[in-house]
């Protein structure tokens, strides 16, 4: 088992870092040439910047069993299809029951901005949020043990 971030925009590469050292994982952060992100303990794979080229490199390498962490529906409906086990960042599952739901709300969204309509972003990290992601990733890994 190995630990994938999309890191682009990702709030918990520490954490998630952490978790892997702590458990003995391979941990993989992904990101492109405008978010050079390196932590001791990972190991960092940077793309060409791209609409979605950190997403195709982690997806290429993730694999059954494998944890990827991504707010990406996307990514993560392409990783789950690969049978691996997909975390957002604040600690909530996709799954196959979930994803389509997801994915639906995405192109709705889509929709609506790009016929001059607003769609509310996201609101303000919280530390409730950190420590939400953190027990389920190690809920998560303390099952696989």
């Amino acid at each position: 088992m190995r630990i994938f971030i999309d890191a682009d925009g990702c709030p918990v590469v520490d954490i998630a870092v952490r978790a892997a050292k702590k458990h003995g994982l391979e941990c993989t952060i992904i990101c492109d040439t405008a978010h050079s992100i390196q932590r001791e303990g990972a190991e960092t794979i940077i793309v060409d910047k791209g609409a979605d080229s950190a997403d195709f490199r982690l997806v290429n390498l993730v694999g059954a069993g494998d944890i990827a962490i991504t707010q990406d529906y996307g990514l993560a409906a392409m990783c789950l299809s690969k049978r691996a086990v997909v975390l957002n960042q604040d600690g909530k599952r996709y799954t196959e029951e979930n994803i389509s739901g997801l994915l639906e709300f995405r192109a709705v969204s889509a929709k609506i901005r790009r016929s001059g309509g607003r769609t509310k972003g996201l609101s303000k990290r919280t530390p409730q949020e950190d420590t939400d992601f953190e027990r389920a990733l190690s809920e998560l890994l303390e099952k696989t043990e």
